[in-house]
């Protein structure tokens, strides 16, 4: 239990999200400056992301490297806090046809493919990821670690889909309210499902992927091609 309780603690600036938060965007960073230093500007598309997760950064760093972000999301978003630094897409991340190839510098996710829905479409979503620049940066929990965020639940996601569901009509799991039914309880459980690396990888098989571990455990994966 403390373990969950640690992954889910973002308040404290020293606690375990926090510290994940801040290696990731060390990650980020070292792309976007990269970009910066070759042209000049960088242009990012954020799938699913939003406005809020940003904040992890130094504006003045985004600013001084005239980072521009379109964020990519069904039904947009509305914390779009600078209006100079965000433009805001409403529409599916797994098809975006009105962007020509390389239309952007860096493609960004954050926890995003595992709930883009079945594998076609997270096949269809990596395909963008891989399309709309020459560079990207994705993130998602991993399969094999045993808390499951979205549920904040140990060995969650390992059980059956019924099981999962009958679980939510008992009571709330972390980011899911108690499911009146279990029609309710259904769209929550396939709204995330986690990834293994081997699939991860056949999703993203042109990038360097890192592991992003709580001691010996893997938490999440990470894909970068540079």
């Amino acid at each position: 239990m403390k373990l969950i309780h640690a992954l889910q603690d973002n308040s404290d600036p020293n606690s375990l999200v926090s510290r994940f938060r801040r290696a990731r965007s060390r990650r980020v960073v070292t792309l976007i400056e990269k970009i910066a230093a070759e042209q000049g500007e960088v242009r990012i598309v954020d799938l699913g992301g939003e406005a809020g997760y940003w904040q992890l950064f130094d504006v003045e760093l985004l600013r001084r490297c005239k980072v521009h972000i379109t964020l990519v999301n069904p039904g947009g978003v509305d914390d779009a806090w600078d209006e100079r630094l965000f433009s805001v897409v409403d529409d599916d991340a797994t098809r975006l046809p009105q962007y020509p190839d390389n239309s952007f510098d860096l493609v960004h996710s954050n926890s995003v493919v595992e709930h883009v829905g079945d594998w076609v479409r997270m096949e269809a979503f990596a395909t963008e990821c891989r399309r709309l620049a020459p560079r990207y940066y994705v993130q998602t929990p991993y399969f094999w670690f045993p808390v499951e965020p979205h549920f904040s639940s140990l060995f969650f996601h390992w059980r059956s889909e019924q099981s999962r569901a009958r679980a939510l009509m008992r009571r709330a799991h972390g980011f899911s309210q108690k499911a009146p039914d279990v029609g309710a309880a259904m769209r929550d459980v396939q709204h995330a499902r986690l990834l293994d690396k081997n699939q991860f990888r056949f999703l993203y098989p042109d990038a360097v992927h890192h592991d992003e571990k709580v001691g010996p455990l893997i938490k999440s994966l990470i894909a970068i091609r540079t």
